[in-house]
């Protein structure tokens, strides 16, 4: 049905408001890097509306840091847009902080712990090949 595919990877070894945290902050990154995948605004039966959201399913899996990485290269390999959020990042408390704590992580061994991934369907499932939906 979509061309697309959405899908937010967490590294499984963190507490569950990590977990949480990281799913919030990708989603937001994928609206951002794709607004044309975002649909209309809910109306109830009343005539009252409501926030948009994302138009496709979104996955959601489970990885290590070894899975974050292998998925990472074969999504910037594939020119999938990526969103992604270093273990840094847990430490900041505003929008500036978590850029300059993303520059300042390695970019040859990123410290992952998620990634949102948007791209050609092929594309984003040869990145997310061998990873376990998110229990």
């Amino acid at each position: 049905m979509f061309d697309t595919k959405v899908a937010l990877i967490v590294r499984n070894d963190l507490a569950v408001w990590q977990k949480l945290n990281v799913v919030a902050f990708l989603a937001t990154g994928i609206v951002t890097m794709a607004p044309e995948a975002v649909g209309a605004p809910y109306v109830d039966g009343a005539g009252r509306h409501y926030g948009r959201m994302l138009g496709q399913p979104v996955l959601v899996f489970a990885a290590d840091r070894t899975g974050l990485q292998r998925a990472f290269r074969q999504a910037w390999a594939r020119d999938v847009a990526i969103a992604p959020y270093v273990s840094a990042m847990f430490a900041t408390s505003h929008d500036a902080d978590n850029r300059d704590a993303f520059a300042a992580d390695d970019p040859d061994d990123l410290d992952l712990v998620g990634l949102g991934l948007r791209g050609a369907k092929k594309a984003v499932d040869k990145a997310t090949k061998g990873l376990a939906l998110h229990e």
